[in-house]
């Protein structure tokens, strides 16, 4: 099934499914129902099973869910069973915090360079990787067939920096810069706005 037939409500619950399946898995719990799956989640148990019939089932009726199999499954329809390399683009503040998060690499999320336009930063050394200057990037992408580029850079320079990188083959953008990218359709693109969870918060703590 392809993925655009899915919903993006569905899609955007996939993560959290996975993440608390590997807690279950990491707990030693071998077997759940969708209703104690539920009640951990807060997500309703048709939900849970109206999201999974979306690929295929995975449960049996009376039986429940085989933890280990059903994040095994959902990690592969996430693409967590291949490597992805990643670069950053922005060696600040956000892009250091994310190069130094170990967990990218234990889902499979391969950072092989790290770039920024400030000769002070440059030659500094980030867990290993050396951040080199931005003409370097086309060489890094050629050499390890970067599939996604992480964006931690101004606004101002951040639709320029992408389109180049479209030209040099990315397919995949994670972005940070306060701006939403409006690339080619076959471009997938995340845009990350940290911002506006903290006023949805605001909003939150302002109605109660």
């Amino acid at each position: 099934m392809e993925a655009k037939e899915i919903s993006q409500a569905v899609i955007g619950r996939l993560p959290r499914y996975y993440r608390y399946l590997g807690e279950l898995r990491d707990e030693g719990v071998e077997r759940i129902s969708s209703q104690d799956l539920s009640k951990l989640m807060a997500v309703t148990a048709s939900q849970i099973r109206q999201d999974f019939n979306n690929f295929g089932g995975f449960g049996q009726q009376g039986y429940g869910y085989n933890v280990e199999f059903l994040y095994s499954e959902i990690g592969k329809i996430l693409g967590l069973d291949q490597q992805h390399h990643l670069i950053i683009i922005g060696a600040g503040n956000l892009g250091q915090a994310l190069a130094n998060y170990m967990n990218f690499e234990r889902r499979g999320f391969i950072i092989k360079g790290i770039f920024d336009t400030n000769e002070q930063i440059q030659g500094k050394q980030i867990r290993g990787i050396t951040v080199q200057p931005m003409d370097r990037i086309k060489a890094c992408v050629d050499e390890y067939n970067i599939d996604i580029a992480v964006l931690t850079i101004p606004k101002d320079s951040a639709v320029e920096v992408a389109n180049t990188l479209v030209g040099y083959g990315v397919k995949a953008f994670w972005n940070f810069a306060h701006v939403d990218l409006h690339l080619p359709k076959s471009i997938k693109v995340e845009n990350v706005h940290l911002s506006d969870s903290l006023m949805k918060l605001s909003y939150m703590i302002s109605c109660d």
